[in-house]
């Protein structure tokens, strides 16, 4: 993909994120800052969008990379991105948990609590970071990172997130790293999904974009790399759907009681 092409992606998610968050009539945004490449790109384009009505918070634990903050705020430096420092270590000490996965999601819940009443302070909405990836393969946690009120990466795949950071200007810092939601010391999400992002993405794109059937990913991908593709899809729908609400009326909300998000009387 050439520098024209991410030129107008970065135009119209500015476009997207300052349109959309001005129909609230509340003007500003947040989002969380990891020191990772995905918040990095979205704060990034936030920042165009909202100016100073754009602020970062970044929350650290007793788990997280020194670095990882130092990352984020050399880049909140470089893009003069307004941020904040919230640790959550006080939370995880008042709540020990042993279990590493129970950890790492109990982590992203209470960063996503935090999130959610800073906008009520900043009278702004909380902005997404989770990727197309991501959001397929449902590797986030419900009620923590893969909560938002707005996304605007949510339609592009991993691999396009790096292509886009580095026309961004993400720092090389960001942009070397081995992706990880940081959730513990050592955490890789590569390692975790047992794929590279490289492997996964080219499947992904031929299931959902261009509709392959799961014999035609099979002619062409790898046997197993399909079948943990197209059954991690499938297996977290739920992840990417309001919860279902059991029907007993003739109008029943996210059945047949369907409004756009921003319908006006």
């Amino acid at each position: 993909m050439g520098n024209s092409k991410w030129e107008l992606v970065e135009k119209y998610l500015v476009r997207f994120i300052r349109e959309e968050i001005e129909k609230t009539h509340l003007l500003r945004g947040i989002c969380g800052l990891s020191g990772g490449i995905d918040s990095a790109v979205v704060a990034i384009l936030a920042r165009k969008a909202l100016g100073r009505r754009f602020k970062a918070i970044l929350m650290p634990s007793q788990y997280s990379s020194p670095q990882s903050v130092a990352d984020a705020e050399k880049l909140c430096k470089k893009f003069d991105i307004p941020y904040e420092i919230v640790s959550i270590a006080p939370l995880l000490e008042a709540y020990p948990i042993k279990n590493k996965l129970r950890l790492g999601n109990f982590s992203a819940r209470m960063r996503m609590a935090i999130l959610y009443d800073k906008s009520a302070q900043y009278k702004g909405l909380v902005i997404g970071t989770s990727n197309k990836t991501e959001l397929l393969l449902g590797y986030g946690t419900l009620c923590g990172d893969l909560a938002s009120a707005l996304n605007p990466i949510g339609d592009l795949y991993k691999t396009e997130i790096f292509e886009f950071a580095r026309y961004l200007g993400v720092i090389e810092e960001i942009l070397n790293k081995p992706p990880s939601a940081d959730l513990w010391q050592g955490q890789s999400d590569e390692k975790e999904l047992g794929y590279s992002y490289e492997e996964i993405d080219p499947v992904l794109m031929e299931f959902v974009d261009n509709r392959a059937t799961q014999k035609e990913l099979m002619e062409k991908f790898d046997r197993k790399l399909v079948e943990f593709v197209v059954k991690k899809v499938y297996q977290n729908q739920f992840k990417r759907k309001m919860p279902i609400i059991a029907k007993l009326k003739n109008r029943t909300i996210t059945h047949d009681f369907l409004y756009e998000r921003d319908i006006r009387l």
